[in-house]
């Protein structure tokens, strides 16, 4: 019988396909995939976080995933600082903190985009594509309230 946490993460990596994303594990990873890529599991300089997203090959975001009837809001702090603790070989041209964060438990999901003056958890009803985060990230500063 899968446990909690499993069952979650089972459910995420359902929601992210539906939303356009390639779920893949760390370990067997191919970068060629397609353009908006949610990697399992990978070790940060402090830490582990659930997901990593990657756009055009690039960093973006991260996914904190948590078993049903976790508070979300209560989890936003570590998505926070698994954002600023990727390794220097993913970091790239990145400067500064992973801009897009989730969390989620696979029933209920939280999105906050670092990018804005006073960034905040706010529930969504699902993942957003990449092609909306990229097109976020290209429209100068933009931000999703913006939309």
């Amino acid at each position: 019988m899968p446990t909690p946490e499993e069952v979650a993460r089972k459910n995420i990596d359902a929601l992210l396909h539906q939303c356009g994303w390639l779920v893949q594990d760390y370990k067997r990873l191919d970068l060629s995939a397609g353009r908006g890529i949610a990697i399992r599991e990978v070790r940060l300089n402090k830490g582990r976080c659930d997901y990593l997203l990657l756009i055009d090959r690039k960093p973006v975001g991260i996914i904190e995933a948590k078993k049903e009837g976790v508070t979300l809001s209560s989890v936003a702090d570590q998505s926070g600082r698994y954002a600023e603790n990727l390794p220097d070989f993913l970091r790239g041209s990145l400067t500064g903190k992973l801009p897009f964060l989730y969390e989620s438990t696979g029933i209920e999901t939280y999105f906050r985009d670092e990018r804005g003056p006073h960034p905040r958890s706010r529930r969504v009803f699902a993942f957003h594509r990449p092609e909306t985060l990229s097109d976020w990230l290209g429209s100068a500063g933009a931000s999703p309230a913006a939309f």
